[in-house]
């Protein structure tokens, strides 16, 4: 009798812990976590900021950083179609006159480097520049150097490594430490995907911040660790806030990308449809952000802990609405209330990464 009580509290504590760790993982949403009024950034723009863009801290940094960043993934020509020349240093400059102070790429981005090495001369001052480690062979140290020569500046604000380093790479986070100790970077961070990856570098690393993906469609990682997050304020780069296009609204089910140089072409026509099914879901917000992107756009700003957030563009039409328009009035409590209800609907939190979080915040 001992025996079997013994096997059934061994049996039973673990999954009493699993049912507490899953309820408090449930009890981290957007309702619970939504800033209050007086933790926000400041509301109104810098009195020298032009037009409406905002601005706001990046993390314990000290650097003031435009809540609307440029990505300029687009640009480099290989990802969503040619972007001419001519197109994609007019969007910079227009971006720049509204206000943007902040632009994120990478090596990997075809000649997006190369365009920023052309359009920073005699403007460097004026611009945060983000860049990215991506596996290069030279090593993090002697591509940062090439990184430097293509953008012809000496330094970096914002320098990632373009996953999380797992165990066996603490030798990458100490090259980050070393290009920022010589003033090769003047920030430190990466880019990561899963609610470990947050966990991980948050508790074991000493970064400046890291760019994480957040969108309607996809609330976790962030949510997910929105509470450590606050605790250790890093500063926070939002990618993939319109999910490659598609948070805009414009296309339909039956959008087809027959440019090879998207990285949408080879997308099935099922995929397609579906993506479009579930961002129909957020049509609501047209009415009050009126349209779908500056609704999709605001919302990752309606949290305090996100410093910016980078929206790909690579054309004056598009530059007017990302720096023109999106930094502009925050989603109402209501709408971010029902935007959370629609989330639980469609089950777009990450129930298992959630539970294995708590998990090992239990055990740990």
């Amino acid at each position: 009798m001992n025996r079997r009580l013994a096997v059934g509290a061994a049996v039973a504590l673990p999954v009493a812990l699993a049912a507490a760790a899953w309820r408090s993982t449930q009890s981290r949403n957007m309702g619970q976590w939504r800033p209050y009024p007086d933790s926000g950034p400041d509301s109104s723009p810098d009195s020298g900021a032009h037009g409406g863009m905002r601005y706001r801290e990046f993390g314990r940094s000290g650097v003031r950083v435009s809540e609307v960043g440029f990505g300029a993934w687009a640009i480099g020509g290989q990802a969503y179609g040619a972007v001419p020349r001519t197109d994609a240093l007019r969007a910079l400059a227009r971006a720049e006159e509204l206000g943007c102070n902040f632009v994120d790429t990478a090596m990997v981005y075809g000649d997006s480097e190369l365009v920023l090495g052309e359009f920073l001369a005699g403007r460097r001052d004026r611009w945060l520049v983000a860049t990215k480690y991506s596996g290069q062979q030279p090593g993090l140290e002697g591509t940062l150097e090439e990184q430097l020569r293509r953008m012809r500046i000496e330094a970096v604000d914002f320098y990632q490594v373009h996953w999380a380093p797992g165990e066996g790479e603490q030798d990458l986070y100490e090259a980050l430490y070393r290009v920022r100790k010589a003033g090769k970077a003047r920030l430190v961070g990466v880019s990561l995907n899963s609610i470990a990856d947050i966990h991980r570098v948050l508790t074991r690393t000493e970064i400046d911040g890291f760019q994480v993906p957040f969108n309607l469609l996809s609330p976790d990682p962030y949510l997910a660790k929105l509470d450590l997050i606050r605790s250790r304020r890093p500063g926070i780069v939002i990618r993939s806030t319109l999910r490659e296009g598609f948070l805009t609204g414009k296309y339909r089910a039956d959008s087809r990308f027959p440019d090879p140089a998207d990285r949408r072409h080879k997308w099935s026509p099922q995929q397609i449809a579906a993506l479009v099914g579930d961002v129909e879901r957020f049509r609501f917000l047209e009415q009050e952000a009126g349209s779908m992107l500056l609704g999709a756009a605001r919302y990752p700003l309606a949290f305090a802990e996100t410093s910016t957030v980078i929206l790909g563009t690579k054309s004056m039409a598009q530059a007017e609405v990302n720096f023109g328009q999106v930094s502009g009035p925050p989603l109402s409590a209501e709408t971010l209330q029902r935007i959370e209800t629609t989330q639980r609907a469609m089950r777009a939190f990450n129930r298992r990464g959630r539970l294995e979080d708590g998990l090992r915040r239990l055990f740990s």
